[in-house]
């Protein structure tokens, strides 16, 4: 009997699960559908500041203005550049008894 109970209890846990599922995938569906027209700018004078409230706040700048700047700039390295700073990391370190010598063992 009670393995009947289990069971029964085991499957309409897995129906509610599987529905979930699929509900989730049909909203997720019609979301990625759906097409967002682009906000209208009121004409009146805080326009900026509703325009601006989109944004996320590290876009924007210390007087709330958009940057228009590259928020990310790397510099591309080669592998001798990459190896020395290493080294002199590993060289700098406090738990680095040697000066930069191997000893041999």
């Amino acid at each position: 009997m009670l393995h009947l109970i289990y069971l029964i209890a085991f499957t309409a846990i897995a129906f509610l699960a599987v529905t979930n599922l699929i509900r989730n995938l049909f909203t997720l569906s019609m979301d990625s559908q759906r097409h967002y027209s682009k906000a209208r700018k009121p004409a009146a004078k805080d326009s900026s500041s509703r325009s601006n409230s989109l944004l996320h706040p590290e876009l924007l700048d210390e007087t709330g203005k958009p940057i228009n700047e590259p928020l990310l700039v790397m510099r591309s390295l080669t592998v001798e550049d990459a190896r020395q700073q290493l080294d002199a990391l590993y060289n700098s370190s406090p738990g680095n008894g040697n000066t930069g010598k191997q000893e041999e063992i």
